[in-house]
């Protein structure tokens, strides 16, 4: 008697409620992330005059109800100007554009004294949410101005930083110096000078434009204290700590953000064979990444740590992220936000 042949289950479909698998030897095995080191620099992001001046905005929502205007972007950065618009902020350019019966907020940059002047002069209810160290050079500027000196502001030209300064002096009475080589050619009228710049430069930058100008005019007279704020000197430090172990540098930042984009450059400065700049996790390729060990990560000082955050779940996407801080200070500075006043009351937020 022949015994019958073995049934062939290879054609037969899977019980129900099973899934068929794919032979073993066809199956992809998965692929493990490769690994990447990120540098956390400290300190970075929000900076004192940057919180109060965001909590400033906040505060006038609060106690006036919206809108609240802002003239100008409270702070270079488009995540917190929209966080800010969702709350019932209204950015503006000017204060034309501005209801006579709205509060109005000046930004962190400063602004010439003719704006609260026209503020006052149609007795609307404004907030100066200058950053108190930008005040600082304003004060500064003036005191040189009434001692007869000319001026030589170190910094960039159009940035609203420096318009508020220009405009805390009459017309004539200052010079803008940008590089070394305005260092080098630049003419004051003769008499005395001093120097005074803008609060978010590069450190090492204005240290060569200063050597310059005092090289050229040794009676040139400086600030009684640093102009370049700590918040700057901070980061850009920071950024020095750890940029030659980094095979990329990533700056949160804004585009017109200076101390943001000078941050990309002291890393690159520094020893960095390449920095860039985003302002959201998700403009961040990670695989310009690839074939990198050690990532540098820091962020501007109008740049919140959320968004640090998002960077970060950006890597881990491609790679299995491990981080280390590097702090090369601890800053505890904080700075008062004004008493707000209703419209009407005998002591208005002016």
């Amino acid at each position: 008697m022949t015994a019958s042949p073995a049934p062939d289950n290879t054609a037969l479909p899977p019980p129900p409620g099973r899934v068929a698998e794919a032979p073993r030897e066809g199956r992809a095995e998965a692929v493990a992330k490769p690994p990447l080191h990120v540098l956390l620099a400290g300190p970075r992001g929000f900076c004192a005059g940057v919180d109060r001046a965001i909590k400033i905005v906040e505060q006038a929502i609060q106690k006036f109800g919206p809108p609240v205007y802002v003239r100008h972007e409270i702070v270079h950065n488009k995540f917190v100007v929209e966080n800010l618009e969702a709350q019932g902020a209204v950015f503006v350019e000017e204060l034309d554009e501005v209801p006579l019966d709205a509060p109005v907020v000046f930004s962190a940059h400063g602004v010439p004294k003719s704006v609260p002047a026209e503020a006052r002069r149609r007795n609307m209810l404004y907030l100066d949410a200058t950053c108190p160290l930008v005040s600082k050079v304003h004060r500064e500027a003036e005191r040189h101005q009434g001692a007869g000196r000319h001026i030589l502001l170190i910094g960039h030209e159009g940035h609203p930083e420096v318009i508020g300064t220009m405009g805390q002096l009459p017309e004539g009475t200052a010079t803008i110096v940008e590089t070394v080589e305005d260092a080098e050619t630049v003419q004051p009228p003769p008499g005395p000078l001093a120097f005074t710049t803008q609060t978010t430069l590069s450190v090492d930058d204005t240290a060569e434009i200063v050597a310059t100008l005092q090289r050229r005019f040794p009676h040139l007279v400086g600030p009684g204290k640093e102009d370049i704020c700590y918040a700057t000197t901070n980061r850009q430090a920071a950024v020095k700590a750890i940029a030659g172990r980094a095979g990329l540098f990533v700056v949160v930042g804004a585009p017109n953000s200076s101390n943001s984009v000078r941050l990309r450059e002291v890393a690159e400065r520094a020893g960095c064979p390449r920095a860039i700049m985003v302002q959201r996790g998700a403009e961040l390729d990670p695989a310009q990444a690839d074939g990198v060990a050690v990532v540098g990560l820091t962020a501007g000082a109008s740049a919140p740590e959320v968004l640090v955050d998002e960077v970060l779940n950006r890597l881990r996407e491609r790679f299995t992220v491990t981080t280390e801080e590097v702090v090369v200070a601890v800053e505890d500075i904080i700075f008062r936000v004004p008493p707000m006043h209703r419209p009407g009351s005998t002591k208005e937020a002016r």
